[in-house]
């Protein structure tokens, strides 16, 4: 078998953990089982970029289990579990090729390998998967039924190509299904990204003024734990809207230069590049602990940083010190990329259970309707959104209300007034 990891002997330790996270994944559990008497994806090659997790290796189970000829690499240099990878190596005969702190020419390497297998589905984390193949590899594209997209970044680059009419097949923005970015950016991104600050720094967050730069879904959910966790939190944004929203969930908004003199913690959550610039940096207080949780490590401007520096080191796991020509310090967390993979280990299994059951749902409908769709992003289809909500709550034990047979009349019918 072909594959390409740090070292097959911790296969036994990634074992324990994905068989952990599997008891929390009911609702992918239940997918996985008619997968396996069905046979839906029976003889489909799927090219997976995605964090390796012991999340995604359940996801990845499941598609195996569905019939797929699976191939899996790192949408992220530091996100790879490294036994995890070998636990699918070795137990499950999954080729994977990631190792945690590759550089960007092996990370590159890998994404060329599971495209060299020529795939027929595409299953992305970010778009670097689907990016590379538009670019150079684009004699593949005529093997490709269509593809699915994991994160609000990803489904932002897919949808620039569609709109410029380059995307070669249709891509299902798992991103944006309910029961994906309300659970999993909201509370996965809430809970992970203060676990990994947590565990890089051993600092206190309660008291601190803690800036959450973007105020989307991820946003809400980090502003919304640290405030549980007796943060001041400011948040910086550049949509009326969403600055608004802020305003009313009782945080204080602001502009990041004035955010930055005043902060303690820092994450940058909008997929845009430079939230934290070279004027930020100039106006931090020394001591000020920053850090990304969104997808590409392009939001705080390293390289403005360190030329500011007159010197770094690393300090702690996870931690580089920048210290700069007045004496102040500025510590960046996990190399300015995913603090809450690269410090910690992503989001609960509980909330990708959903998420992963829309991306094991999606490929299937992928698969079956590829001759009626365009090349274009589309949404999860809400009787596969629905179904995985309600299979969440019938794992949960939580019951709800049907409409009786007036009531659909009443809201399907225009006559009814006062």
């Amino acid at each position: 078998m072909d594959y390409h990891i740090k070292d097959i002997s911790l296969a036994d330790k990634g074992l324990l953990r994905i068989q952990w996270a599997e008891k929390d994944m009911p609702v992918l559990r239940q997918i996985r089982e008619r997968f396996k008497k069905e046979k839906p994806l029976k003889g489909i090659t799927v090219a997976a970029c995605l964090h390796v997790t012991t999340e995604t290796a359940n996801l990845m189970i499941t598609l195996k289990e569905g019939g797929a000829n699976v191939y899996l690499t790192a949408s992220n240099p530091l996100s790879t579990q490294d036994d995890v990878a070998a636990a699918l190596v070795k137990y499950f005969e999954i080729p994977v090729f990631a190792i945690h702190g590759e550089d960007r020419d092996t990370y590159y390497a890998h994404l060329n390998a599971v495209l060299d297998k020529k795939p027929n589905i595409t299953m992305d984390d970010g778009a670097d998967l689907i990016s590379l193949l538009h670019k150079e590899r684009q004699d593949l594209a005529s093997n490709v039924y269509g593809g699915t997209e994991e994160t609000t970044t990803g489904v932002i680059r897919l949808k620039a190509m569609a709109k410029d009419k380059v995307l070669k097949f249709p891509v299902i923005a798992v991103n944006d299904a309910y029961t994906k970015h309300l659970f999993d950016n909201r509370y996965g991104t809430g809970q992970s990204t203060i676990d990994g600050i947590l565990r890089a720094t051993n600092r206190l967050i309660a008291g601190s003024k803690f800036v959450v730069a973007g105020y989307g879904w991820c946003g809400k959910g980090v502003a919304m734990r640290a405030r549980g966790m007796g943060a001041d939190v400011i948040v910086t944004e550049v949509d009326p809207l969403k600055a608004l929203e802020a305003v009313m969930d009782g945080y204080r908004v602001m502009p990041m230069i004035e955010a930055a003199k005043i902060g303690d913690f820092f994450v940058t959550v909008t997929g845009n590049i430079n939230v934290i610039d070279k004027q930020h940096l100039e106006v931090m207080k020394d001591g000020a602990i920053v850090s990304n949780s969104g997808h590409f490590d392009v939001e705080i401007n390293l390289k403005a940083l360190q030329e500011m520096a007159v010197k770094t080191r690393d300090i702690r796991e996870n931690v580089k010190e920048y210290t700069l020509k007045d004496g102040r310090n500025i510590y960046v967390l996990a190399e300015g990329r995913l603090v809450n993979l690269a410090a910690a280990e992503g989001h609960p299994a509980q909330v990708m259970d959903m998420s992963f059951a829309n991306q094991a749902l999606s490929a299937e409908y992928v698969y079956k309707n590829a001759d009626k769709l365009e090349k274009t992003v589309y949404k999860v289809p809400d009787e596969l959104d629905f179904e995985v909500a309600r299979l969440k709550l019938q794992a949960m034990g939580v019951q709800i209300d049907m409409l009786t047979p007036e009531q659909i009349e009443y809201l399907s019918s225009w006559e009814h007034g006062t």
